[in-house]
């Protein structure tokens, strides 16, 4: 069974990372960062061509940091499979020790390094929920075949993003990927806590916090130009003037994007129902994780293993 379903059954807050592979061959960084993360975190996510940039596959990585003793979340996209190349890879990466996957439907290539390529999209992230739970609980593949033996039993997740408009559709198209078989999501990254609280007040009187496990999407700033860059470029985030003002004013702007990172950690543990652990999104800014997790009292692997 996946270790990352184990601690979210049991009730404890589960600490996700993000270890993004590199534009190259070699795996030493990789092994680097699941090195230094291991000791504080449930899992990692592997991210997939992430912005649509070419790099070193998902699975290809989750290996790497599964030799060193960190369980991986691989993720799947459907920008670039057909539903063949989707399952090859699928029994490829439980035959390699994968437990944990991620749906998502993928960047567009637009906004990567390969603008022109062709995407593929045979199945949305829903139905790629539906297909992989088909394969595990009835032991089929998508086509309807029967598996003989060996289905992959995949801990199953998806993404929610509390920040996309129109805001009434985004509990809904939760309940989607959680009717489809979604069994822990990971959110985008939380600035805007007023919104946040009411989506998860939404999520709370549906009874969906009790269907699925949530993990409250964080990611540390740097500067106050990382923050006015996804305010105004990044469609899906919302980032409060406040928060921009703030890192302005500081004297070590890094040091208070730690501090308002471990405050927001600190109040949805506290004061909103419903979650069940957090996915640290530090993206190029992995070393930060262990302090983060530290000083926001969430707890340690070795303090529970």
């Amino acid at each position: 069974m996946s270790r990352l379903k184990q601690i979210l059954k049991s009730g404890r807050l589960a600490v996700t990372a993000e270890i993004g592979p590199p534009r190259h061959s070699s795996p030493e960084k990789i092994i680097y960062y699941a090195e230094m993360l291991k000791d504080y975190i449930d899992a990692a996510n592997i991210t997939d061509c992430q912005t649509a940039v070419v790099r070193m596959s998902s699975i290809a990585a989750g290996a790497h940091i599964l030799g060193c003793g960190v369980e991986p979340v691989i993720q799947m996209t459907c920008r670039d499979r057909n539903r063949i190349a989707m399952q090859s890879d699928l029994l490829g990466a439980y035959s390699l020790g994968m437990r944990n996957l991620l749906c998502l439907s993928g960047d567009h290539q637009i906004f990567g390094n390969h603008p022109t390529a062709k995407n593929v999209y045979d199945v949305d992230s829903i139905q790629l929920i539906q297909f992989v739970r088909r394969m595990r609980d009835e032991k089929l593949f998508f086509s309807g075949d029967e598996f003989k033996e060996h289905e992959p039993r995949f801990f199953v997740g998806a993404v929610a993003n509390p920040f996309a408009d129109p805001f009434e559709y985004r509990v809904d198209r939760l309940e989607k990927k959680i009717n489809a078989g979604a069994e822990f999501i990971q959110t985008q990254c939380i600035y805007d806590m007023e919104r946040f609280v009411r989506f998860m007040e939404q999520c709370v009187e549906r009874g969906l916090h009790e269907r699925v496990y949530i993990l409250a999407g964080v990611t540390p700033l740097k500067s106050w130009r990382a923050a006015k860059y996804l305010q105004q470029n990044v469609s899906g985030i919302i980032m409060p003037e406040e928060i921009v003002r703030r890192l302005m004013k500081a004297e070590d702007q890094k040091a208070e994007g730690v501090n308002i990172c471990i405050e927001q950690i600190k109040y949805i543990k506290e004061k909103i129902k419903g979650v069940s652990g957090f996915h640290i999104m530090a993206i190029a800014w992995e070393e930060v994780v262990p302090e983060l997790v530290r000083r926001s009292g969430l707890c340690r692997r070795q303090e529970t293993d």
